[in-house]
């Protein structure tokens, strides 16, 4: 059975979101959190569900939630790797995925 598995960049991306917006809105910080998680699952029955993130030459999608960016990278096996989760004002090709 496929799983998502997140990336220790992906979790620490994680962790400065809910650092970031606990400082002004603790309640919001956890649901914003438990909501990128919960959509992050979408992808086992779903896994093309994001679009097709074109400067990269693998399969790596990206998937949103509110104002986050979800990026992940679909396995010929049918799991996910979840790569990082990212802000939308920020420019991701910045990053290497």
């Amino acid at each position: 059975m496929a799983e998502v598995r997140w990336t220790e960049e992906a979790l620490r991306w994680v962790e400065d979101i809910y650092e970031y917006v606990r400082a002004d809105e603790p309640a919001a910080a956890q649901r914003i959190v438990l909501g990128i998680f919960d959509r992050a699952q979408d992808v086992l029955s779903f896994p093309e569900i994001g679009y097709r993130y074109q400067p990269s030459a693998r399969n790596v999608r990206i998937l949103m939630y509110g104002h986050y960016r979800i990026a992940y990278l679909v396995k010929e096996e049918g799991d996910v790797d979840i790569l990082g989760v990212f802000h939308s004002s920020l420019d991701i090709s910045r990053y290497q995925l």
